[in-house]
């Protein structure tokens, strides 16, 4: 059950929401047809967090219809992927963006507070993994995540990974990123008692064959407990590492 309706459905039992607004706030439209796009208002109660905005091929005017959309239909915060920077300089004026050029990640309105059960861990093998490394990071933000990142820390020198034992043996999820041979993932499995979402990144000279190396050498790995999203998806790797950091709030549900 997400959490949307279990605060709904406790105010409710309270007394402080009346059983009519509860069952207007159900039947409330599950999306808004703008032409362009259907935007899902329903998505945040289905899976505990709402629609996110994938920016590459959408035009500045697309993005920024969108967003007003959600902010009308009382979303706080809106993240926006893979945004350009003249998408952000044109939407900016017209809300309360925050707009992160590395990670080409967009936010707009407030990051929550963080609320899950322990720090994500955000470590990449070397400085060039560093712009999905934010990605993930912003995306695991804005889900109310404790971040900690921990930037070029790969095998090449292992001392510097091995400095961070502390932080990373305390993590609740672990998010490796690499490029190269992406041998990070099996190090960090190896080191932690929590799941590693390993993602390859298209880093790395010719034979690497933009990530297609890194993203087999992952999904080979001996390590238990390790998956693996696609090459360059940040986003991806983010988002899960949220869901999995939030897994204790769904005990007692169904019962």
């Amino acid at each position: 059950m997400s959490t949307e309706i279990k605060k709904l459905l406790e105010g409710v039992r309270d007394g402080s929401v009346s059983v009519e607004d509860a069952m207007r706030s159900l039947k409330s439209r599950p999306f808004e047809d703008i032409g362009f796009a259907k935007v899902d208002l329903h998505r945040k109660v289905r899976q505990g967090w709402a629609e996110v905005i994938y920016g590459a091929g959408k035009t500045p005017e697309q993005i920024l219809g969108i967003v007003q959309v959600m902010v009308e239909n009382s979303q706080k915060t809106v993240l926006i992927t893979r945004m350009s920077q003249e998408a952000a300089e044109f939407i900016a004026p017209h809300c309360d963006l925050q707009y992160y050029p590395d990670a080409r990640i967009g936010i707009v309105g407030p990051i929550p507070e963080p609320d899950g059960i322990g720090t994500v861990v955000v470590a990449t093998g070397g400085t060039s993994d560093i712009p999905v490394a934010e990605e993930a990071a912003w995306t695991a933000q804005v889900m109310g995540n404790r971040v900690l990142r921990l930037y070029d820390v790969g095998v090449s020198g292992l001392h510097r990974t091995l400095s961070h034992l502390d932080e990373i043996m305390s993590a609740s999820v672990i998010v490796a990123i690499a490029g190269m041979e992406g041998a990070l993932a099996s190090v960090l499995g190896g080191l932690a008692d929590c799941p590693v979402i390993a993602v390859p990144t298209s880093v790395g000279y010719g034979a690497s064959f933009g990530g297609l190396s890194a993203l087999l050498s992952m999904l080979n790995s001996c390590a238990s407990g390790v998956s693996v999203v696609n090459i360059d998806n940040g986003f991806g790797a983010g988002y899960l590492a949220g869901m999995i950091n939030h897994a204790d709030g769904k005990r007692g549900e169904g019962k």
